[in-house]
Parts: structure tokens; C-alpha cells; sequence
């Protein structure tokens, strides 16, 4: 089976009704998607296929062949993150970040497929089967409401890595 992740064609040898999650996480090695709930419920491991969210825990890998695969690590990269993942580190929206890479594709998704400012109610219908532990939406919300109108400063301060780090060399990966 193939699989097209990121704007790159992957062959993979998982079954086909493996869920999608762990294709990604555990054959292609792509760890922004999360193993929360794994029942759909938390938002952790929402991808895009096609442009629209979906739960790739509850996703078998079969039903994504053919389509358009999109992680956080498809979005941008360091020194060029995405509106949204910018919006996120300058409204400091993110806690802990496992529920991150869920809310910035579901905010990703909901400004492509208005391409207009989005209203608050709009993103709180969008982000409303996700979960964060860490934090009450405040800044979250304000963030998705900023990269919609555009309101996002560039991020060019990020921390260089320290001696005996390892340099992180996943696309999109904020760190």
C-alpha cells in the first residue's frame, strides 16, 4: 500500500485496517500525531487527509491511500513555521504540546476552508473534540483567531540546540 504523507509517497507493509496512527507513528516514524485516547475522544492524533481533520486512530491506513496526508510536520519547519504553528508559539497557546500538533491541524484546516477571518464560536466548534489538560483554550483560541486575520509576527528567536543535542531534522517540527 501506498500512502502520501507530507507530499511524499510512502510504500508501507502495514495490514490495511491498521489504524492510520500507527502507521505513521510506529512504520513512518512521524511522532506529532498522539496515541491519547485512541478512541476518537481527545483530538491528539487528528491529521488532515485531504485538507479535512480526521482522527487517524479511527482511520484504517487503507482509507488515506490515494489522498493527501498532512501532519504537523508538513506544515512548516524551523525558520518558516506555518500561520498557525507562529500564532501558537507567539500567543504561547502551547503547555505541555501533546495536545498540540491536533488543535494546530484542526485550526489549520478550519482557516483554510473559511479563507476569511473565522469567528470565536467557529473555532470553538472546530476545536471542540479536543482536549488539553494543561490550559483553559484562552490562548488557543486567541491564536487561531490571529493567524486567521493574519495577525502573526514571524518566529526567528527559536532556541538553538545545545552541545551533545541532538539537532531535531523532522520538517515542521517547532523545536
Amino acid at each position: 500500500m501506498k500512502l502520501t504523507v507530507n507530499g511524499f509517497e510512502q510504500e508501507v507493509a502495514s495490514p490495511p485496517l491498521t489504524p492510520l496512527l500507527h502507521v505513521l507513528r510506529d512504520e513512518l516514524e512521524i511522532t506529532s500525531p498522539k496515541a491519547g485516547c485512541q478512541q476518537g475522544g481527545c483530538g491528539t492524533c487528528t491529521v488532515l487527509i485531504d485538507g479535512e481533520p480526521r482522527r487517524s486512530c479511527l482511520t484504517p491506513a487503507i482509507a488515506a491511500e490515494g489522498a493527501e496526508i498532512t501532519t504537523l510536520e508538513g506544515l512548516g519547519e524551523p525558520g518558516d513555521l506555518s500561520p498557525v504553528q507562529a500564532a501558537f508559539y507567539n500567543h504561547y497557546a502551547a503547555q505541555c504540546g501533546f495536545c498540540t500538533p491536533g488543535m494546530v491541524l484542526a485550526a489549520t484546516a478550519l482557516i483554510e476552508r473559511k479563507s476569511r477571518p473565522v469567528e470565536r464560536e467557529e473555532v470553538l466548534e472546530a476545536l471542540g473534540g479536543h482536549y488539553c489538560r494543561c490550559t483553559g483554550y484562552v490562548k488557543i483560541v486567541d491564536a487561531v483567531l490571529a493567524a486567521s486575520r493574519g495577525e502573526v509576527e514571524p518566529v526567528r528567536d527559536l532556541p538553538e540546540s545545545e552541545e551533545g543535542e541532538p539537532d531535531v531534522a523532522i520538517k515542521g517540527s517547532p523545536a
